[in-house]
C-alpha cells in the first residue's frame, strides 16, 4: 500500500513539469526504481491509472527500470552489486570484510524522462 503516497508524488511532479512546459498530453513516464523500495511496479501502474484519471497524464504509461543495490565496503571502499536477499550474508570480494557496508543505490525512485506532447 506504501506505492499509493510514492505515486501520488510522481503524478504531482510530472504534471507540475508538465504545466510548466506547455504540455497538452503525457504519454509515458520512465523511472529508476531501487530494488530496497519494495514498490511493486504493478502497483504504481494501478495507482497511477486511478490517480491519473481526467488529467492529461490519463493513460499514461510508467516504464520502470529497476535500480541494482550497490553497496560500499566500509574497510576498502570497493563498491558491490548485490540482491536484497543476499544483504545478511555479504562479504567484500576483495578484502574479505563481513560488515560496515553504506548503501550507494537501491534505495530511492526517481523520474528519468517523460514524453509528452
Amino acid at each position: 500500500m506504501h506505492e499509493l503516497p510514492v505515486t501520488e508524488k510522481i503524478l504531482t511532479l510530472a504534471l507540475k513539469h508538465a504545466e510548466q512546459n506547455e504540455v497538452n498530453k503525457i504519454h509515458s513516464i520512465t523511472l529508476h526504481v531501487g530494488r530496497l523500495t519494495d514498490l511493486k511496479d504493478q502497483w504504481l501502474q494501478h495507482y497511477f491509472n486511478y490517480l491519473s484519471k481526467d488529467t492529461i497524464a490519463q493513460d499514461a504509461r510508467l516504464i520502470i527500470i529497476p535500480e541494482a543495490i550497490r553497496l560500499q565496503c566500509g574497510k576498502c571502499r570497493t563498491l558491490i552489486e548485490t540482491e536484497k536477499r543476499d544483504l545478511q550474508d555479504i562479504t567484500c570480494p576483495h578484502c574479505g570484510a563481513d560488515g560496515g557496508f553504506s548503501i550507494k543505490a537501491g534505495r530511492g525512485y526517481f523520474i528519468e524522462e517523460m514524453t509528452a506532447e
